[in-house]
């Protein structure tokens, strides 16, 4: 008889086997920009999925992990706002029409499945075999979190000096064309890569470094692998269509930035003094929620007057 983290696991699989399945065959089989109402229909779902998705942890598993989940899902989710300012900022760059965003970002995704699973399995191993990495971890989020709160207001990035875009016009046939939103594209004869691909493989290599930060600090939430794995993925889930969502608005949540911080700072602290005090899940929840909304009710109490501006938009025409 399956056990009950099994049975999470086949629920898990089946339900995004699903949800992709409508979401590519269905919903979205031919390209078309994505509106607002649409964006906010699609992260309602998922978030509740995520929420449905808890009750069965809370069920199957106790109330323990049911807490640990709802904390790793809030801490991704909270991370993965720097993200979207990057999605931004690459789409920005290359001009990629509206119509064609939600292709890069579907299949960004996807490869993202995978490479969460490695992170997390490798981060998983490595503390089993040597617990002592736990603190390393705890010290690079801390640190990470002190960088970023010391550091000044910088210029946005220069996607244009991005080693993968680099290595693609020096050593792959591209073309500036985008077809009907091809990856590939064939001109009299030629294959070449169009800046879709581009997009894509930037997008890839951004969630790998952006990996670094937040499955560590799921990590130092919990170690059950099922919680970790499945409460990042569901929250990367929703980042698309909350990226359609709020990719006019992001600029209003000045202060989110600085809860972010926070939150890192705070976790690797927990990580760090895992040795000597255990931070029950509940506190480290309570905690995130704490300083999410903190940051949230600032950015709308004490909104940023050059957020009009939309800086993001203007430096790379």
């Amino acid at each position: 008889m399956l056990s009950h983290e099994s049975l999470l696991w086949a629920v898990f699989g089946v339900v995004i086997l699903i949800l992709f399945a409508l979401d590519l065959g269905v919903f979205h089989r031919k390209s078309h920009e994505v509106g607002i109402k649409e964006a906010l229909a699609w992260s309602g779902i998922w978030l509740a999925v995520a929420i449905v998705f808890n009750l069965l942890v809370y069920f199957w598993m106790g109330t323990e992990a049911a807490i640990e989940f709802a904390a790793g899902y809030l801490v991704e989710r909270t991370l993965s706002f720097d993200n979207l300012f990057v999605f931004l900022l690459i789409f920005t760059y290359f001009k990629v029409p509206s119509i064609h965003q939600y292709k890069v970002l579907f299949w960004g995704i996807l490869a993202a499945l995978v490479m969460r699973g490695i992170f997390v399995m490798a981060g998983i191993e490595l503390i089993d075999k040597f617990h002592w990495i736990i603190y390393l971890f705890g010290a690079f989020l801390f640190v990470s979190g002190l960088k970023l709160a010391l550091r000044k207001d910088e210029e946005p990035m220069d996607v244009g000096r991005n080693p993968v875009l680099r290595f693609c016009k020096r050593f792959l046939p591209t073309t500036d064309q985008y077809g009907d939103g091809n990856f590939i594209l064939t001109i009299d004869g030629k294959r070449f890569v169009t800046p879709l691909f581009i997009v894509l493989l930037i997008i890839e290599t951004s969630d790998i470094l952006f990996a670094f930060d937040s499955v560590p600090a799921i990590l130092g939430i919990t170690l059950n692998p099922t919680i970790v794995y499945t409460s990042n993925i569901f929250s990367i889930l929703g980042l698309r269509a909350l990226y359609f969502a709020l990719a006019g608005c992001m600029v209003m949540f000045r202060y989110l930035s600085q809860g972010v911080t926070l939150i890192l700072i705070f976790v690797g602290a927990k990580m760090l003094a895992s040795g000597f005090i255990e931070i029950p899940a509940a506190i480290a929840l309570g905690v995130i929620m704490l300083v999410l909304a903190a940051s949230i009710a600032l950015s709308l109490i004490l909104p940023d007057r050059r957020a009009n501006k939309r800086p993001y938009q203007s430096n790379f025409k």
